[in-house]
């Protein structure tokens, strides 16, 4: 049996939106279990803030800004990552967008800017970073990539985001299919639905976490350390075995909560 399951020792990964949030958390666990980290958003000036402060704390953060939301600028990271490493054992698609409005008024733009970011970004940047992924698989040590779905895509929100609903939905369906393609190269597909973490695209988290809390099974909002271990199991030795599962990781709310009597 390996010694340390969890250790991230001498790999590269690489997470989308890592500047602030859920990839900021995953980052700096990854960090901590020793992999060499990239972080992508679109705002240069927060990456590269982010990055620095990473570093600092231990381990080597590298800032790649981009804007992921297009084909092209899932290619034009690819393509700057490519300049750096030859190989990626860690893709995590964690980059994403949310939008409310009622029914009625549901805009166009909301639908195309969350469906873009949140579901076809993933499987376009998976697509341009293949090669990359392949040359860092093997048998012993399969690549890996993680795509950050939502519980909103298991159970229904009472929040009226259509398009945010059916885009996580839908990564998680993704997350299986690529998974099935995938694994012949040896590149395990999982994916990850969060619950309630304090972030800025969960502002009812972040500035009501106590009254969020008494909704969870589990009676507390979620920590950094609860997204990071997740991440971590999968991106490490722990999770070599599982392949197109996507882990709930919520405080019991989608899968452990019990409905009203019908």
């Amino acid at each position: 049996m390996a010694l340390n399951l969890f250790s991230l020792e001498g790999r590269t990964a690489l997470v989308t939106g890592g500047s602030r949030g859920i990839g900021k958390m995953i980052a700096a666990g990854f960090l901590a279990q020793g992999a060499k980290v990239y972080i992508s958003s679109r705002k240069p000036g927060a990456c590269d803030a982010t990055a620095a402060e990473l570093s600092e704390a231990g381990g080597e953060c590298i800032s790649l800004p981009q804007d992921v939301s297009t084909v092209e600028g899932c290619q034009a990271l690819a393509k700057a990552l490519g300049e750096r490493e030859e190989s990626l054992d860690i893709l995590v698609n964690n980059a994403g967008a949310a939008w409310g409005a009622g029914f009625e008024e549901f805009p166009e733009h909301g639908w195309d800017k969350v469906m873009d970011l949140n579901l076809k970004s993933p499987f376009f940047l998976t697509q341009a970073l293949h090669g990359a992924l392949k040359a860092a698989a093997s048998a012993d040590r399969p690549a890996k990539v993680i795509n950050i779905a939502s519980i909103d895509g298991i159970r229904l929100s009472p929040m009226e985001t259509y398009s945010y609903h059916a885009s996580k939905s839908g990564l998680i369906y993704l997350t299986r299919r690529l998974a099935a393609r995938l694994i012949a190269d040896q590149i395990c597909v999982n994916a990850i639905a969060p619950g309630a973490f304090a972030s800025e695209m969960n502002r009812t988290a972040r500035d009501h976490g106590d009254a969020v809390a008494k909704m969870i099974p589990a009676r507390r909002i979620g920590r950094d350390e609860d997204m990071a271990a997740a991440a971590i199991y999968l991106a490490s030795r722990a999770g070599d075995y599982v392949v197109g599962e996507t882990i709930a990781v919520d405080g019991g709310v989608a899968l452990a909560t019990v409905g009203a009597a019908g």
